[in-house]
Order: C-alpha cells, then structure tokens, then sequence
C-alpha cells in the first residue's frame, strides 16, 4: 500500500511540474504578443480607425447647404477629382515634391560625403549643424525662411549687391518660393541616411580605384553611387512623401495663391465643408503614396542585396 501511495504522489508531482511547465511554454509564446500590444492599440485607434473613418467618407455625398453627410455609396468623389479645379493643384503638389526631391538630392550628397569623409570631432560637428533645424519649430522655420526669400530681404539684398539682379525679385507666394521652403526644410533628411549610407563604404574601395587609374567623376559613377543607391531611394522616400502632402509651407509662402494638395484636402474639410470629396482626395494621395512607398522599398532591397 504504501508502495502504491508514493507512485501516485510522484506521478501527480510529475503530471503538476508538467503542467507548470506547459503554462509557461504558453506565457513565453504570449508574452512578445502582450508587449506589442500597447503599440497596436495606439495604431488601430489613432491611424487605422481614422483612415477606415476617411474610407466611409469617401464613398458618401454631401449637402453643403445644411452640410448633411448621407453614406450612398458612390464613386463620384473620387471622379471629381480629376476636375480642372483640382487637378491643378495635384499635380502641382507632384511637380514640387519631384522637383524639392532632386533638388536636396544634389545638394545634399556632397554634404553627406563631407561628412561622411570626415572623422572624430569635425564629422560629429558637421553632423550636429545638420540636426540642430529639428530643434527649432517647423512653423518658426518656415517663417524663417519666409524673412529670407522675402521682398527686399537678405536674399534679395545679396543678389543684387553682387549685381546678379538689378531689380527686386519676387520669390515669395510663388510655386519658386513654394519650392525653395520645401527643400530648406526638409533637406537634412535627406543628408542623414545619405551619410548612413556614404559611411559604411569601405575607403580602401575608392583608394583601390584611384590606384586603378580611374578618374575622381568615374570613381563617384562607378563606386560611390551604387553603393550609395539605398541611401538616396531612403532620402527619396523620407523627402517626397512627406513633401507631396504639405501643407504648412504653401500656406506660408504660398499665401494662399500657390496650394498644394494638403490645401485642397484642408479647404474642402474646413471651409468648403464637404467631407466626403476631402475624405477621396485624402484617401487617393494615400493610396498613391503607399504604391510610391513599396515601389521604392523594393528596389532599396534589390539594391542592398547587390551591395551584400
């Protein structure tokens, strides 16, 4: 008898360490789920609620006399957007963000080459006099720039001193003055993953090319700039996107005579009140810049995987 009571107690031992064990199997499963899960809620209340909000929208119509919303169903907003008295202004907002684009990209590669080149204090130096504009306000910025570019401002007064102009130039409220914002502002993002990119590629590569006879412009062409390519698709993304959907600078320097897209979608939500047409254009630039998006991100992988 006691032979058999202490074969049930070690087997009930063993069958309760087998199910303590079994829990936290299952708890260590769980447990990177319930870390994510504060992150989830924030994006599903914050941005997937809000955007599937803008997706019914879209598909309603809207009284703009008592400014009734009635969900019909229809595709008509988003026929209206290729109207003349939109269009425009889109593809102003992508003539811009592809212009402001290419124009930090030629600037700001021989500024990420420096830095990338450069080593110790001078490089972390270099580095901060990039990053210190994103401790100043976007707005206080933009409104730096606006003194800038303005009638009879520094720009002007320099240009004219050096007798480039012999008269006052007019930048501001101008799609030049729109352009010129965009690329003052959003320039240093563009210069950070440059640098990234530029500083990974080893010098010994560009020595061995120099020792190969080659010159500095076939060296920056064929050594530098393939492997520099997921640096400039990165830049390009972080510039354009962001870029196609302004709104603070055109309104700034824009003074409402040069809008871009993320004033057409802000007009019909707050002054014109038609929700459902803001709610298609914000959806279409959404969808448009989501195909931009993965369209980049596959060619920076095609290309980080030539550079492996």
């Amino acid at each position: 008898m006691a032979v058999d009571v202490n074969t049930e107690t070690t087997e009930g031992m063993r069958s309760l360490d087998g199910s303590r064990m079994r829990r936290r199997a299952r708890l260590a499963r769980v447990a990177p789920n319930l870390l994510a899960l504060p992150s989830v809620a924030w994006t599903t209340l914050f941005f997937l609620a809000p955007l599937g909000l803008l997706v019914v929208y879209s598909f309603g119509t809207s009284n703009l006399l008592t400014f009734q919303v009635q969900f019909g169903w229809t595709l008509s907003n988003y026929g209206s957007i290729t109207q003349s008295l939109y269009l425009q202004p889109i593809l102003r907002s992508f003539e811009l963000s592809a212009g402001a684009t290419l124009a930090c990209l030629l600037i700001g590669f021989p500024v990420a080459y420096t830095i990338a080149r450069a080593s110790g204090r001078r490089q972390a130096i270099l580095l901060l006099m990039v990053m210190i504009p994103f401790w100043t306000s976007f707005v206080v910025r933009t409104y730096g720039i606006y003194n800038v570019i303005g009638y009879n401002g520094p720009l002007d007064q320099l240009l004219r001193s050096l007798g480039l102009v012999h008269q006052y130039i007019h930048l501001l409220f101008t799609p030049i003055g729109v352009g010129l914002g965009i690329v003052y502002t959003y320039l240093p993002l563009m210069v950070l993953p440059l640098y990234v990119s530029l500083e990974r590629i080893d010098p010994a590569l560009i020595d061995a090319a120099h020792d190969l006879g080659a010159r500095p412009v076939r060296v920056l062409w064929r050594v530098v700039l393939p492997l520099a390519v997921p640096g400039i698709i990165g830049g390009c993304i972080l510039v354009a996107i962001p870029a196609t959907g302004e709104y603070v600078i055109p309104q700034i320097l824009g003074g409402g005579k040069t809008l871009m897209f993320g004033n057409i979608v802000s007009d019909q939500f707050l002054t014109i009140g038609d929700y459902p047409l803001g709610a298609a254009m914000a959806i279409a630039l959404t969808v448009i810049l989501m195909i931009f998006l993965m369209v980049m991100r596959s060619r920076t992988y095609k290309a980080e995987a030539r550079v492996a």
